[in-house]
């Protein structure tokens, strides 16, 4: 029979500050992990060339070598100036798809300094060859490659910062393969000490937020591969507070509300992919310390994370990942988007996320985290919530992480509204929990909370004891 056992009252008061201090350590080091992993995920951005260069059914197709001669060859035909120079510049680009390439061009005197005069040039067109060569070139695994590309980078802000965005939208596509090139410089190991501060030092930031705001208006090609530089910017940690003194997070709030409106009528293709690093801009913007003082607060942000997800879960499941961790940060520290997201009657969608994926489980019992650890009146609202019952599917997952993530949970509920942990054991909960008593990385926890679900309820007991404090360390 499921008996109930008193525990000595501990530290209630600094008991619950420690924990909260705790849990925003690991938060902490999450966000950094993640803004770790988006740093070097890099994206090739190529038109389907692969049927004339004799691909087939899609696939793609790595071009052999050519040879040093081969190589010298095709760098002189692009800087004769005949009338075959774009014919030439269109096989040199399929040429440097290929690493062996890309290293003997670079070694070659005076080749980037010619695709930098071409790109320099008044011809829209053979500055859109010349983008796609750097673009390849930039996004080479040999880093002696990409470093001889660094001197690209001066020519870029200049092109950039010279021009409206007006101006620019009749070369949209030499926009987006420039955009493109700057977000791989924009990666580089020496970006954070040498481009990002010539970038902060042109106007080329207020173009770029310019740019992606107008996504819809002036073309979403450019305006997503602006959305991933202003996203490495961010991720990089050393320009935000700049950023954030340019408007950045109000402006980028204002969009992401635009984007949603979008979505129930004319959603243009390809919106998700501006989506996306907008998130991601906004998410990491909003991880700041230095973001406190202009943190936003609007309760249609909420309604339009979940209209994105309401659209895309289907058929883009990764926009589920990166509207969670927005939320994640929008609640951490922040009471009014939590009460928001209560009184806005969101949390059943928000429960629903929960078997999406592995990382959508954690992220959702994160955000529910986040809500709970508010105190006694948020548990309250969330154990009037059918969030009980859909939990203990939760406990019962293979997954240490997720499972994990639970108990926090539990534990943060049976803390801050002992009610909770009475109606856990009414449904079978304790059953649960006895289950994880024998696994390495969860059973600390299950038995901290097998200890607090039997004891009486209103027990002074439910404040939380050394051993609760350590077992949620």
């Amino acid at each position: 029979m499921w008996g109930w056992r008193r525990r000595g009252a501990g530290p209630s008061g600094r008991g619950a500050e420690e924990l909260r201090a705790r849990r925003r350590e690991r938060e902490a080091a999450l966000r950094k992990a993640r803004r770790q992993e988006q740093l070097v995920s890099k994206r090739l951005l190529r038109e389907d060339t692969t049927a004339e260069e004799g691909g087939q059914d899609g696939a793609e197709i790595v071009p052999d070598p050519l040879s040093e001669d081969e190589v010298l060859e095709l760098l002189r035909a692009v800087q004769r100036g005949s009338e075959d120079r774009k014919r030439s510049l269109s096989r040199l680009r399929w040429a440097l798809q290929n690493k062996e390439t890309q290293q003997k061009f670079v070694r070659l005197d005076g080749s980037i300094r010619t695709l930098i005069g071409i790109f320099t040039s008044s011809l829209a067109d053979m500055q859109m060859e010349a983008a796609r060569c750097l673009h390849e070139l930039s996004h080479s695994s040999d880093p002696a490659v990409a470093e001889a590309c660094l001197p690209v980078t001066s020519y870029l802000l200049t092109y950039l910062s010279g021009h409206s965005v007006e101006f620019m939208s009749p070369h949209e596509a030499v926009l987006e393969g420039l955009g493109y090139v700057l977000s791989q410089l924009l990666q580089a190991k020496e970006a954070p000490t040498e481009i990002i501060p010539l970038v902060l030092d042109s106007v080329l930031p207020q173009h770029m937020l310019r740019l992606v705001c107008s996504g819809l208006k002036a073309g979403i090609g450019a305006a997503v591969e602006f959305a991933w530089c202003l996203h490495y910017i961010v991720c990089s940690h050393t320009a935000n507070a700049a950023l954030l003194s340019l408007g950045a997070l109000p402006a980028l709030t204002s969009l992401l509300l635009d984007l949603a409106s979008e979505i129930p009528q004319d959603a243009p293709e390809g919106l998700e992919l501006l989506v996306c690093p907008v998130l991601r801009c906004l998410s990491n913007l909003l991880a700041e310390e230095t973001g406190c003082e202009v943190q936003i607060q609007d309760e249609r942000l909420l309604i339009a994370l979940f209209l994105i997800l309401q659209c895309f879960l289907q058929q883009h499941p990764f926009i589920v990942q990166e509207c969670l961790w927005l939320l994640n940060n929008l609640t951490a520290d922040e009471p009014f988007f939590c009460s928001a997201l209560l009184s806005l009657d969101l949390l059943p969608a928000l429960l629903q996320l929960l078997p999406c994926s592995q990382m959508a489980s954690v992220l959702v019992l994160t955000v529910l985290c986040n809500i709970a650890e508010k105190g006694p009146a948020y548990c309250q609202q969330l154990h009037r919530q059918p969030a009980l019952p859909l939990l203990l599917p939760t406990l019962a997952l293979p997954d240490p992480e997720v499972v994990g993530q639970c108990l926090e949970l539990l534990h943060l509920l049976f803390l801050h509204w002992p009610e909770a942990a009475a109606d856990f054991v009414t449904q079978g909960g304790h059953r649960a929990l006895e289950q994880h008593q024998s696994t390495p990385e969860l059973q600390e926890r299950a038995r901290a909370l097998l200890d607090m679900v039997r004891q009486p309820l209103g027990a002074s007991a439910f404040s939380p004891c050394h051993t609760t404090l350590s077992a949620f360390s």
